[in-house]
């Protein structure tokens, strides 16, 4: 069976599994996403899964463990302001009631540790500027080094491509083969446009040549990573945004490798130069 790793946007009002838990490819993460018009609500379980909430437009009220957060977003889309985002734990029921028509990202991540519920508000996102020439873009860490203690698995953030610009880039891959020094880690991407009919480029390959894969990305796309390089490139005129969140074996530690053909793009970096990660 071919396994798949690229999913098209759909749009479905109320809940939607888009890389389902019984995926064949993933072993510890999994992707949904939540659409609701104003008024309404949807109530899931997170059962084995630590879980995100990232708002990515509108408002809501989340509840969960007894806990409820009011006025919770706000932002019209992901290019409009830093983002908001509540953390579920494992074995746990949340609600979600929409203020104003809300999409929100449900980022799965496998857990049996029970760790206490929080919100990451726009104040607490870390902001880098990372790269140099065609390849910056920013990263907004969401549940990262803030995190530690926190969670058990999950790394999670927003990473912004200008028009033209390529991120990931280095190409880099974190699937243990060049264990210890690099780690285990699998990861979801989910992408939007601005404007939202643009689009841009997903690569993916591996150095023996099995996987030599592009895709084109449209508003709404997602993109699984279990193994290999996995550059993006937005188009001219376009920006890409992608949410990614990563979880494995090895830890939180993000220590990604880079290919070794064209890792002396590092040689000369700008003051602006951030290696680490994304």
């Amino acid at each position: 069976m071919e396994l798949k790793r690229f999913y098209k946007a759909e749009k479905i009002e109320g809940y939607q599994d888009i890389i389902a838990e019984s995926d064949a490819l993933l072993d510890y993460l999994a992707l949904a996403k939540i659409s609701l018009k104003e008024k309404e609500t949807v109530s899931k379980q997170t059962a084995g899964f630590e879980t995100v909430l990232v708002i990515l437009s509108g408002k809501a009220t989340i509840r969960t463990e007894g806990i409820q957060w009011e006025q919770l977003g706000g932002r019209k889309n992901v290019f409009e302001g830093q983002a908001t985002a509540a953390y579920i734990p494992c074995h746990s029921e949340y609600e979600v009631e929409a203020e104003t028509n809300v999409e929100i990202a449900v980022c799965k991540a496998l857990a049996d540790v029970k760790h206490e519920p929080f919100v990451i508000r726009p104040d607490d996102i870390v902001v880098h500027q990372r790269g140099q020439q065609m390849w910056q873009r920013k990263v907004h860490d969401i549940i990262a080094d803030n995190a530690d203690g926190r969670v058990q698995r999950i790394v999670l953030g927003e990473t912004f491509n200008d028009p033209g610009h390529w991120s990931g880039y280095p190409p880099h891959k974190h699937d243990g083969e060049h264990a210890p020094e690099e780690p285990n880690l699998e990861e979801i991407y989910h992408f939007q446009l601005n404007p939202s009919h643009g689009f841009g480029v997903q690569l993916h390959y591996t150095k023996d040549g099995k996987i030599d894969d592009a895709y084109t990305i449209r508003q709404g796309d997602s993109f699984a990573i279990d193994v290999g390089y996995h550059p993006v490139n937005a188009a001219g005129g376009y920006q890409v945004y992608y949410l990614w969140f990563m979880a494995g074996n090895t830890g939180r530690k993000l220590n990604p490798y880079e290919d070794p053909d064209h890792k002396s793009l590092n040689d000369n970096p700008t003051p602006t130069s951030d290696q680490h990660v994304l």
